[in-house]
């Protein structure tokens, strides 16, 4: 399709209307083809996206049309959050046309937006690029009016035509429909098969210079945690950021504070090994995608060399002082470059650090790459131990180091038209004793296709391996886990959409003898979702586990290491379609676990009273009888959603876990002035169920109040 170009004179007034007579003149795209249910047949709701554009913002104005509009669906209006009960339009832009990352984009009929960025391995929900839209419903069905500034977008401003793709969904009747790309193995995020957005010429970044200021206020006090005095604070800080060319973007943030960052959720946790929580905050996200590693794992977080969240935050997730941070990321001719510096002062007797990051990728053919990452993270004021010192655990060594290589190549025409992809790494970490073990690496095939999908992968994580900056599950196994799923589809079956049957195996082998440590075998003996979107699975678990060490499963209850474990278990698990006012997800799992026996039941229950106002319950509940014990864990999770609009949200979430034995309460508002320009007040509350101290007595308390202005020159 071609854009086309606004005269000095013509303007856009964001209202959702499309009745500006620039719009009668953009030829539009259309003829949107279903992805599902009936693949390959024209949408039975027409959609048509325009795209025009002045100097600095590119417009898209889309009509989608419907034959029921007083069914429109459109629940959710707070920015980013995602849209699985809402009928939705989303769009995707390639700006570099290099078919490996993106800008993805949707909003539905009440004005939500969302967007993130896209890389080759990874997706970045929290990213906010600043951009603004307009819905509006009518008897016709509903429109959007979109504005981008260009100073959003990285671009190649050497080239005219970026790869786009949309795609839209009926959510009543369950139906998606992409303008390229509708084979099943394809659709909206493989840019490969996207179409093409011509015609953009002589646009403009401005200077390519953003500043960003802050200003925060803090309250806070730790009476359970020894310290009732009342601290309040305030500060300022600012983020710079600017453009040298428009394919590269540099970042500057200097004394950096996160108090507007949502609360994360809480799980309950029977395994040996730590969970792995994801980055919110904004500066560590901001072109993330360019900061990946080793493309296609599907279990890369066994080994990730780089975990933003590693910096400026202790193992309990309490922020840690930072007082500066550098950024540069982008592309240069057919290279993806990442680098990072971050330095933390000293904070309550914790070291203050320095964290850097570099990362570059060598684009191939089509769809390829070739890439490098090197990490360290060095502790100032102490001296480096010697080898002959050290004490033996990489945790002691004060400067440490990553060394890593990776490759993915990937194509979309085997055999005409299957995905095939191969990737592989190697990873080293630093080891001060010279007793070598300090490495990972792996290689994977992928064929991620439909009606079948498989995938095999070979990796070995080594006993000493340490990413300083990096997420590390557990070390000293091999992997090999392959895995096969296929989909069936009934044809004109009138309430049945698809079965799936898939299995997956997860062999882990110790590294000195090829002993199992474990295997854990997943099969979806059935899973059946209908036309209505309602849904119910089965899948058995057969596990063998050896313990290693002691295992303390419970406060009292050690599990001996030396033994091997192999149980059963069995999951059925429901869904009903969140489309509905109340829509519930119960799972049963029961059968051996360890020593003895478990059970667990979990139930979501959502409630979408109206637009604006939802309310998400969660509970779970695990009944352990063990041979050296029995105890029982509970998990109840209450949030609730009050979007008064797009601009406008107040979201209070309560947590309460019997592991941790806290109950906790966050109140986040956040008003967005404009695209840009933001005012949050955070307020967290933390109680300990202590039974012998003091019932729910108080842990700590913060309330902060943010004001972020962005201005761009």
């Amino acid at each position: 399709m071609i854009a086309a170009r606004m005269s000095d004179s013509e303007s856009i007034v964001l209202d959702g209307r499309l009745d500006e007579g620039i719009w009668a003149r953009a030829v539009p795209a259309g003829n949107f083809i279903q992805q599902d249910p009936n693949n390959g047949e024209p949408a039975t709701e027409r959609t048509e996206v325009r795209i025009v554009y002045t100097k600095d913002a590119l417009y898209l104005g889309v009509t989608c049309f419907d034959s029921q509009p007083g069914a429109l669906l459109g629940y959710q209006r707070r920015r980013d959050e995602q849209l699985p009960a809402d009928d939705r339009f989303m769009w995707m832009i390639d700006t570099y046309l290099d078919a490996r990352t993106g800008y993805y984009f949707e909003m539905n009929p009440s004005g939500q937006m969302g967007d993130e960025l896209q890389g080759v391995s990874s997706r970045n929900r929290q990213w906010d690029g600043i951009w603004t839209g307009r819905a509006l419903k009518s008897d016709m069905g509903w429109t959007l009016e979109i504005e981008i500034p260009f100073r959003t977008l990285n671009f190649n401003a050497d080239s005219d035509t970026w790869g786009i793709n949309f795609q839209r969904t009926v959510r009543r009747k369950n139906e998606e429909s992409v303008w390229m790309g509708w084979p099943r193995n394809q659709g909206l995020r493989r840019m490969t098969n996207a179409g093409r957005l011509t015609g953009i010429h002589d646009v403009s970044q401005g200077h390519g210079l953003e500043l960003k200021p802050y200003a925060v206020a803090t309250s806070q006090s730790s009476p359970g945690r020894g310290d009732s005095r009342i601290k309040n604070n305030g500060d300022v800080g600012v983020d710079l950021f600017y453009n040298p060319t428009p394919g590269l973007r540099t970042n500057l943030t200097v004394n950096t504070d996160f108090a507007q960052t949502e609360v994360d959720q809480r799980q309950v946790n029977l395994t040996r090994f730590s969970l792995f929580f994801p980055e919110k905050r904004d500066f560590f996200l901001d072109g993330s995608t360019f900061l990946d590693f080793g493309s296609g794992f599907a279990v890369s977080g066994a080994f990730t060399p780089f975990f933003s969240r590693r910096i400026g935050l202790d193992d309990s997730g309490t922020p840690q002082r930072i007082n500066f941070g550098a950024k540069f990321t982008g592309q240069v001719g057919d290279n993806d470059i990442g680098i990072l510096h971050v330095q933390t002062g000293e904070d309550d007797g914790v070291l203050g650090e320095d964290f850097t990051v570099m990362r570059l990728k060598r684009r191939l053919l089509r769809e390829s790459y070739v890439g490098a990452m090197y990490t360290r993270r060095a502790a100032r004021g102490v001296g480096v131990p010697s080898a002959a010192s050290a004490v033996g655990s990489p945790a002691d060594i004060v400067d440490r180091q990553t060394l890593g290589l990776d490759f993915h190549f990937a194509t979309s025409t085997f055999l005409g038209a299957e995905n095939l992809s191969a990737s592989g790494f190697y990873l080293n970490t630093t080891n001060p004793l010279n007793t070598g073990e300090s490495a990972a690496y792996g290689i994977e095939l992928g064929f991620p296709n439909d009606p079948w999908t498989g995938e095999l992968e070979f990796s070995e994580v080594q006993s000493n391996y340490d990413p300083a900056i990096g997420f590390r599950a557990r070390t000293g196994f091999r992997r090999i886990s392959p895995t096969i799923a296929f989909t069936q589809r009934p044809r004109q079956h009138p309430w049945i959409r698809r079965f799936t049957f898939a299995g997956d195996v997860n062999w882990l082998l110790d590294t000195d003898d090829n002993r199992i440590l474990n295997r854990d075998i997943n099969l979806t003996a059935f899973l059946m979702e209908l036309h209505s979107q309602d849904t119910v699975q089965v899948r058995v678990l057969p596990t063998y586990e050896l313990l290693e060490d002691d295992f303390a499963i419970n406060p009292g209850i050690t599990l001996p290491s030396g033994r091997g474990y192999s149980f059963t278990r069995y999951r059925v698990q429901a869904s009903t379609a969140s489309r509905r006012l109340f829509a519930i997800s119960p799972i049963v799992e029961w059968g051996g676990f360890y020593s003895g026996d478990r059970v667990r039941t979990a139930l979501d229950f959502n409630i979408r009273a109206r637009p604006g106002l939802i309310f998400y319950l969660s509970t779970e509940l695990n009944t352990v009888q063990l041979a050296e014990g029995a105890f029982r864990t509970r998990l109840y999770r209450g949030i609730a959603e009050t979007q008064f609009s797009p601009w406008l949200s107040l979201v209070n979430n309560v947590q309460y876990d019997t592991q941790s034995a806290v109950l906790g309460w966050q109140s986040r508002f956040r008003w967005i002035l404009k695209p840009g320009n933001d005012f949050y007040v955070v307020y967290t509350h933390n109680w300990l169920d202590d039974p012998v101290l003091a019932r729910f007595s108080t842990l700590d308390r913060r309330a902060a109040s943010k004001a972020i202005y962005t201005h761009r020159f």
